[in-house]
């Protein structure tokens, strides 16, 4: 239809041409997001990328867990094994973690020994390491249960071999990262010095790390030494915190210094946090005094009000000043929404009497297996493979 009034078609031209500008100024959005073609989903390749891995929130799935204690090769230790134990729900097994913004690739173990085959994969660290460790072994074990497997278990060195292809997945013992050496009959920690538990790293094609929290143990937790050494002077004690900072760039050094970081990935696995307290995530919480015990669900959100350890941002500090970073892990927040997921009493570690009462024997720092350590799987075979 043909406009006669020249006012009208005067404000037309104006705004069409006001429309030109507007649309030539606007450029699309382009994430740096890869997108592998068999599973159709967008996943990040580092720390830095625009999909979100560690901030999401949980969603029920019925096809959880990936697997059962029972079916797992001798591997679960007793502190995990929740069900072995006595515990009576099940509904924290039916979790999975959904990112904000991009979807995970559900583990594939078949998938994850053929891109591997041939190489090593070892954990280093504390018990938080070893729950990471018994979950991948577990939920790669599921996927060939036909295959020939060979499990050697020392201290501190233990190693799960996948014999038809040569994929090994090891636990090194040191919760400290750095050497304890005995001087006069003392246990020191040698915060300088992390030469005799490197040995045992080198050849691994794979290294994740984890420390923290044996940092804050204290009086009869403190456990593994007597004194510390740093700078070639001798103390009772010092500033954990300074400790921590002081071992961990003793660390960040030594990786900068001896693995190639075209052959080797490092991994460090964040703070795996704790639940005693029930009023960090609820004032109305169904648990029995400082614990986790009687939680059988985990936090609704995508946000966690607790206190995020003062180790990691130790952590972050350090591995940001790297060379060669290694990928940070970042559990913490995920994990602290699952105050319902941790043994709790029903661990193979506790009496009887001590599971009487749970305010004072409730396991509120490891994790039930199968469990959220399997999630840390799934993360972390996402950034390896992907």
């Amino acid at each position: 239809m043909a406009i006669s009034n020249p006012f009208v078609c005067v404000l037309i031209s104006i705004l069409s041409f006001n429309f030109v500008l507007l649309a030539s100024s606007v450029r699309p959005v382009v994430h740096p997001i890869i997108t592998n073609p068999r599973h159709k989903l967008p996943i990040r390749r580092s720390n830095h990328s625009q999909c979100a891995l560690f901030m999401g929130s949980w969603v029920h799935d019925e096809t959880y867990p990936m697997y059962q204690a029972t079916s797992c090769p001798r591997v679960i230790d007793p502190e995990f094994n929740c069900q072995m134990y006595g515990r009576p729900d099940s509904n924290y097994l039916k979790y999975r973690w959904k990112p904000a913004n991009c979807e995970l690739p559900r583990f594939n173990g078949l998938e994850f020994l053929t891109k591997m085959r041939g190489k090593t994969v070892m954990f280093v660290g504390d018990s938080l390491g070893k729950n990471q460790w018994e979950s991948l072994i577990c939920m790669t074990w599921s996927a060939v249960q036909r295959s020939a497997i060979e499990f050697i278990t020392h201290d501190p060195l233990s190693t799960f071999k996948f014999l038809d292809y040569g994929v090994e997945v090891s636990f090194y013992r040191a919760p400290y990262l750095v050497d304890i050496d005995a001087v006069g009959g003392r246990r020191v920690l040698k915060l300088d010095d992390i030469s005799k538990n490197a040995r045992a790293w080198m050849a691994a094609d794979v290294l994740m790390f984890n420390t923290g929290h044996w940092w804050t143990h204290k009086g009869s937790l403190q456990g593994l030494w007597d004194s510390m050494e740093a700078g070639g002077s001798l103390y009772k004690d010092m500033d954990r915190l300074v400790a921590l900072n002081t071992a961990l760039k003793t660390w960040a050094r030594w990786a900068d210094s001896r693995v190639e970081s075209s052959k080797t990935r490092i991994f460090f696995q964040s703070v795996s946090p704790t639940h005693y307290n029930p009023s960090e995530w609820s004032a109305g919480a169904t648990s029995i005094g400082k614990s986790c015990y009687g939680e059988t669900s985990p936090m609704s959100g995508s946000a966690y009000r607790g206190i995020y350890p003062s180790q990691m941002k130790v952590i972050d500090t350090v591995i940001r000043e790297m060379r060669h970073p290694a990928y940070i892990l970042d559990i913490t927040t995920l994990s602290a929404m699952r105050k319902d997921a941790h043994p709790s009493i029903y661990t193979g570690d506790l009496s009887p009497g001590q599971r009487a009462h749970p305010d004072h024997s409730a396991d509120c720092s490891h994790w039930c297996l199968p469990g959220l350590p399997d999630t840390w799987n799934q993360l972390f075979y996402t950034a390896l493979l992907f």
